[in-house]
């Protein structure tokens, strides 16, 4: 019991950091935050001229638009807050309960093992038990590969911005690290903010250009070297595999599938390797020939 609690502390305590973290940069980001504002204020004042004398449109016309825009923009945004909320209350619940199900499931492992020695026929225990013990250690191998991943992204996707010069680069390359666990959408809500303080700080399309350019090569280089490097080649599955199960995952369990069908795969390539039933399906998740 005591290495259990000693984990999720560990857990807790990591966890905690990378939320101070946040904390710290969105709090010197409050700081600026009026300055922001003037400066979008003034921004949008010379667009507004600029339309003006480019296509004739008046500015109490381009008022209207905007108030018709803002209030089908505020129906649009209840409607989206509700179900941030409403996703937001079962995160939470999951958030409480998930530490609980790994106390109870850790504390009582010894009967689960056993339980499914029961199942399987007795001259089975050998291979049972070492199947275990590899998918412990997949598992493992999928959550360091995993946290790589997230590392690796994050601290390049914070140079690039660094090297803009754009401002709170730690906080907003990190998010989009974070982020990339919802496929293509999550990048893309990540990159606004960096892209609207880019353009309203230095007045300048060039920088806006630059933070997509950065995420766009940061993701590039994640999809395609650090995800299968990092994670792939750990569980011993190969890239298209890969792809096809996180896209399966999605569809079927939504954010819970693209974390949670990868390791999946790995256990089940680990059953199939030591089942000669199964070799067929070891060549295909493993793309290479496995070893009897």
């Amino acid at each position: 019991m005591t290495a259990i609690i000693l984990s999720l502390s560990l857990i807790f305590i990591l966890i905690s950091a990378i939320l101070f973290l946040f904390i710290l940069q969105l709090r010197n980001f409050s700081n600026e935050w009026s300055a922001l504002q003037s400066k979008l204020s003034q921004t949008l004042a010379e667009i507004s001229v600029w339309v003006t004398r480019e296509f004739n449109i008046s500015e109490e016309r381009q008022n209207q638009w905007l108030e018709h825009l803002s209030r089908q923009s505020s129906a649009d945004a209840m409607g989206f807050l509700r179900k941030t909320i409403s996703a937001g209350s079962v995160s939470a619940v999951l958030f409480i309960l998930i530490p609980v199900y790994v106390v109870l499931i850790l504390y009582h492992r010894d009967r689960w093992v056993e339980v499914l020695y029961r199942i399987f026929p007795l001259e089975r225990k050998e291979r049972i038990r070492e199947i275990l013990h590899l998918s412990i250690a997949s598992y493992y191998n999928f959550i360091k590969g995993m946290l790589l991943v997230y590392l690796i992204v994050g601290l390049l996707n914070s140079l690039g911005l660094y090297a803009l010069g754009i401002p709170h680069p730690v906080l907003f390359g990190f998010t989009a690290s974070i982020l990339t666990f919802i496929p293509y959408a999550g990048i893309l809500i990540a990159s606004l903010l960096p892209i609207t303080i880019s353009w309203v700080t230095y007045n300048s399309i060039w920088y806006p250009i630059g933070v997509i350019a950065v995420f766009s090569i940061v993701q590039y280089l994640e999809a395609n070297v650090i995800f299968p490097l990092a994670v792939s080649s750990r569980l011993k599955l190969n890239a298209l595999v890969t792809i096809a199960a996180i896209v399966m995952g999605g569809v079927l369990w939504g954010v819970a599938g693209l974390i949670l069908f990868i390791p999946f795969l790995g256990i089940l390539k680990l059953i199939a390797d030591r089942t000669p039933a199964l070799k067929t399906w070891a060549l295909v998740l493993g793309g290479e020939k496995s070893s009897d």
